[in-house]
């Protein structure tokens, strides 16, 4: 693996089980069909950088050191041609893609020179490609996708900020419309890539916990008023442990963050469905001090332990969300549904909203639709994507559900 000093590739070869994340070069004179290589590439796991001309990439080898080149094709092949012979000349010990048309003479011509040059060339991936495609072109590069362990330090990567908030829409079942998105942090570790949460989440109860709350705070806010910028305004809800309301001061700190904007149609707080049930009061309480604050908060992951809340003389909570364990695959499942249409009828008495996680097939969709269900989140309407890109490719284009 390259892209570090021969001392330290001993030392950090691997995280846990799984191998550190492969370093991509994308090089391309497009810059759209560059931020394009680069999120397709890092949601397989690498960690990607990119250079537009042959100019660019001698300086590029020196500091990163990738281990694949993805080379798209300029018309007359010059560029790449020369960007071959810097590869030969930096002694690139790594591999090499060649994207273009399929059956291309300037394609096949500069696999060729690769190959008798010594590069390690992959075959051309012809275009249009898919991502499926593209995965399977270097798969061999991929991480494997064992945990890592132990678990990454939250104070570490609060500090360096590697954290991001990724986004997910929800969609109203009955229109496709979309009604929000929830936040869900990641980490995005320069050297084994992004991190899923189980690696590094601490427990509510350990000190980290805190500033991890106040970050998700304090960039879903920012978010949001690059949303209104770029595209409108969006209901964003974000996810908070009942320790964050046992604390009075994190809880009014909250409450002064809050947009004074007249777009800003309020910031819903997920916590956890056993949790609340756990601390009822305590999130009976904080749910009706929050909602002058134009704050309110959902009932998350909830599923057999519904009856729990079928007494509460005051139903404070605007939404309920079903557990995507008994949503996914609930068409074919009598079981499931009896879940599901319990909680649907709960909110309805109480006059909260349903959410029917995990919905991934178009069976999925229509089963929440029969059940009564008011918004569906999965992903049939399209994987969570950071920020940007978010507000390019889902807020920028109506939601669309395949066969």
């Amino acid at each position: 693996m390259r892209g570090f000093k021969p001392a330290e590739i001993e030392a950090v070869a691997t995280f846990g089980q799984r191998k550190m994340a492969p370093r991509a070069c994308i090089i391309d004179p497009k810059r759209h069909i560059r931020t394009f290589l680069s999120e397709a590439l890092d949601e397989l796991g690498f960690i990607s950088s990119e250079c537009a001309t042959a100019a660019e990439l001698p300086l590029l080898l020196e500091h990163q050191l990738p281990d694949l080149i993805v080379l798209g094709m300029p018309n007359d092949g010059v560029e790449a041609g020369n960007i071959l012979r810097i590869l030969v000349t930096k002694l690139f010990d790594g591999k090499v893609l060649l994207i273009g048309p399929r059956d291309s003479i300037i394609v096949n011509a500069l696999h060729q020179l690769g190959e008798e040059t010594g590069i390690a060339m992959l075959p051309p991936l012809a275009t249009p490609f898919s991502a499926d495609g593209l995965r399977a072109s270097v798969v061999t590069l991929l991480p494997q996708k064992a945990p890592p362990s132990p678990p990454v330090d939250v104070a570490e990567a609060l500090k360096a900020g590697w954290l991001e908030l990724w986004y997910q829409q929800k969609i109203d079942v009955h229109t496709l419309a979309p009604r929000g998105a929830e936040a869900l942090i990641r980490m995005r570790h320069p050297a084994w890539g992004v991190v899923p949460p189980a690696s590094f989440i601490p427990d509510s109860k350990d000190p980290q916990f805190k500033g991890l709350s106040d970050f998700v705070v304090t960039r879903a806010l920012e978010d949001w008023h690059y949303f209104i910028g770029q595209h409108g305004p969006v209901d964003i809800s974000i996810n908070l442990p009942i320790g964050f309301l046992e604390d009075p001061a994190s809880v009014s700190r909250l409450c002064r963050q809050i947009p004074d904007h007249p777009a800003f149609g309020g910031l819903i707080v997920e916590v956890k469905g056993a949790e609340i049930i756990r601390n009822l009061d305590l999130a009976i309480e904080a749910a009706k001090r929050m909602r002058f604050h134009n704050i309110a908060i959902s009932i998350d992951d909830l599923g057999v332990d519904w009856p729990s809340l079928s007494e509460l003389q005051s139903f404070p909570f605007v939404e309920i969300k079903v557990d995507r364990e008994y949503v996914s695959g609930s068409a074919d499942n009598r079981l499931k549904q009896t879940v599901c249409r319990s909680i649907v009828e709960l909110a309805d008495r109480v006059g909260a909203r349903t959410v029917a996680k995990g919905v991934e097939t178009r069976s999925d969709l229509i089963a929440a639709h029969e059940m009564g269900f008011d918004l569906a989140q999965g992903f049939l309407f399209g994987k969570p994507a950071n920020a940007k890109k978010f507000a390019r490719a889902t807020l920028a284009r109506p939601v669309s559900v395949l066969e």
